[in-house]
Order: C-alpha cells, then structure tokens, then sequence
C-alpha cells in the first residue's frame, strides 16, 4: 500500500513525461524529503536477455563524486600485503581468522578484497559470501596484487553493478544532498561505461529504459542522455 506521503511526492511528478537528466535529478532532489540524507538510485533496464551468460552485464566504476556512502571493507591478505591494506584504510585484514569470523555469520563489512594468493581459502567461505555479494573478483579488482588501490577505489566511492533476471541494474549516484550537477556527471559516467559493455549479441538500442528514484521518494522516467 502507498503512503500519504508518498502521495502527496507522487503528484510532483508527472508519470507521462520523460525527463532530461537534469530535469529528473532536480525532481528526485525536490521529493527527498525523509529526515535522513537519501540515497539516489538508478535503473537501468537492458536490451539483454538475462538467460544467456554471455550477456550478463557486470562491472565496476569509480563515480566522479563518489557516492556519498562510506563501504567497510575486509580484505584477505598476509604479510607486507596486509599492512599495505591496513595503511590504505581497511577495515577489517586478516586470513585465517577473517574465515573463521565469516563462518560464525559476522559480515561486518560492506565490500570484500583478496590477494591471489588468499583465494583458495577464500572459497571456504565462497558460499557465505557470493549471495551476499561479497566475494572477491578478478573482473571487479577485488582480486588483486594492488590491495591499496583496490581499498582507496572502494572507500572512494566506488560502484560494483551487474544486472539481474530482469536485464535490470540498480545502482547509487550520489545523495540527495549532492549538487544537482554532480549526480548528473555521476550518472553520465555510469551510463558511459554500461554502454562499453554492450554484448556483440544485442540488436537495437542497447538502454531501453532509465528510472531514477530515491530511497523514500516516486520514481522518475528519464531521457538517455
């Protein structure tokens, strides 16, 4: 059921427009009216068909300005490779004590990083890990020898995305507190970097649809560029 108040937000927005970017985030802002700094979030609808694998649409991008949120990160790693993440700002470094707080059901962190060397006993916990989203990947940088760039990328404010059954990808650009023009370039940069990633398989507009919203306002439909 909607809310009063979600109502009341709802009647700012005309349903049969579809905004310029600009136009949506200046909406979005005017709607955010929680007592809380909220969060603004995109959908991404694909021309991909979910099914297949080798359409599967994953990544990840540091946002021009950040997202406003603060990630916890852990990171798996030994040695020089482990005071490097600690001096890089990690929350949580360790081995194999880091798997045996994962068994107990601690998840106290956002985001989850690993030297190579660490992944064999990473996957002890792999099925702790992967439905929450947290494991480490080669693709995403999570998997690397750089542990310190992989942190600061992440406490930077960086976005991991990937797509879901419905060809969608949700993701944060920033906070309703944000000028309107750096949630602009924050999704611009966003929607540049999806496109790069268009499956040689896909014919036609590779974006059908985009929709932004924030996390107690309406929904927005927005132009593609």
């Amino acid at each position: 059921m909607i809310g009063k108040r979600l109502k009341n937000l709802a009647k700012k927005v005309d349903q049969n427009t579809v905004y310029s970017l600009a136009e949506a985030v200046k909406v979005i802002k005017e709607c955010s009216t929680a007592k809380f700094d909220e969060t603004i979030e995109i959908a991404i609808n694909l021309n991909i068909d979910a099914k297949k694998s080798d359409q599967h649409i994953r990544g990840a991008i540091s946002l021009p300005h950040g997202t406003g949120k603060t990630y916890r990160v852990a990171v798996f790693a030994k040695g020089p490779k482990a005071d490097e993440a600690k001096e890089a700002g990690a929350d949580i470094v360790g081995s194999d004590e880091l798997v045996e707080q994962i068994q107990r059901g601690e998840f106290n962190f956002d985001r989850c990083i690993a030297t190579p060397d660490m992944m064999a006993l990473v996957g002890r916990v792999g099925k702790l890990l992967g439905p929450k989203g947290l494991m480490p990947n080669p693709k995403l940088g999570t998997v690397t020898q750089d542990v310190k760039a992989a942190v600061k990328a992440v406490k930077g404010g960086q976005v991991e995305y990937r797509n879901d059954k419905g060809g969608i990808i949700h993701a944060g650009v920033g906070k309703a507190s944000f000028d309107d023009q750096k949630i602009v370039d924050n999704i611009q940069a966003l929607l540049e970097t999806i496109q790069k990633s268009r499956p040689a398989g896909v014919k036609g507009s590779f974006i059908k649809k985009l929709t932004l919203t924030s996390t107690m306002g309406p929904s927005v439909q927005c132009q593609m560029s």
